[in-house]
């Protein structure tokens, strides 16, 4: 198997370079023009594709353009409207619910602070930092979705089990500058070779320097469980 870098912080600045090298022009893949846009999208992608999500906001955004627009919808209308996306009719009422809160407390724009924005419905922390730093060009955190828990666990980068302290180990691992690069660099690679069931160990930049290649190591350090 592949031997990380010690400490963990010479292992994060190997993986970012040579991600980095690998991906030069990686960024967020979800299509938007404006923050309530950003917000709708990355509120739909919750357990979805990226793909996926953009192939229904491209009539969804023609339809709605404003948080009032959004408020004054039935729960059953937005579902209809995103049908397709994973759990249309629970996200339907997000729609509407985080319509009709930017409207009564934020005078219809997207607020910029995490605690306001998780405030919202459907929104937790992961969706909040993508909003933050896309939307208001704020880094206050790492994103860390399915790809990001993945490597960072594969790689020796934490052993921690949840998003939320993944992203309390990798803040202080990952230097500020690179805390947003980071998340799209893993999400890059996890959708290209480091995929969940069967990654592609062979032709991964990162095999040398990974604990977790498949073939070599005998457990998949992302479950913990034998590969």
């Amino acid at each position: 198997m592949g031997t990380p870098l010690e400490p963990r912080e010479a292992q994060v600045e190997e993986v970012t370079d040579r991600l980095r090298e690998t991906y030069p022009d990686s960024t967020i893949s979800l299509r938007y023009s404006n923050r309530l846009e950003l917000l709708i999208a990355v509120v739909l992608s919750a357990q979805c594709t990226d793909e996926r999500v953009n192939e229904v906001t491209e009539e969804l955004f023609e339809t709605y353009s404003t948080p009032a627009e959004y408020a004054n919808a039935t729960e059953e209308e937005l579902a209809d409207a995103i049908y397709g996306i994973t759990f249309h009719n629970n996200k339907g009422g997000y729609l509407q619910g985080i319509g009709e809160r930017l409207v009564a407390d934020h005078d219809g724009e997207v607020p910029d602070t995490m605690a306001e924005l998780t405030d919202l419905p459907g929104v937790g922390r992961k969706t909040a930092n993508v909003v933050l730093q896309h939307g208001h060009d704020i880094v206050e955190g790492i994103v860390v979705d399915t790809h990001v828990q993945r490597l960072s666990r594969r790689l020796g980068l934490t052993e921690e089990p949840t998003p939320v302290r993944i992203e309390e180990d990798l803040v202080g691992i990952v230097p500020r500058e690179d805390w947003q690069e980071f998340t799209h660099l893993c999400i890059d690679h996890g959708r290209a070779t480091c995929t969940a069931r069967n990654p592609d160990c062979g032709d991964c930049v990162l095999a040398a320097i990974c604990p977790s290649q498949k073939g070599d190591s005998p457990v998949d350090l992302a479950s913990g469980e034998p590969w």
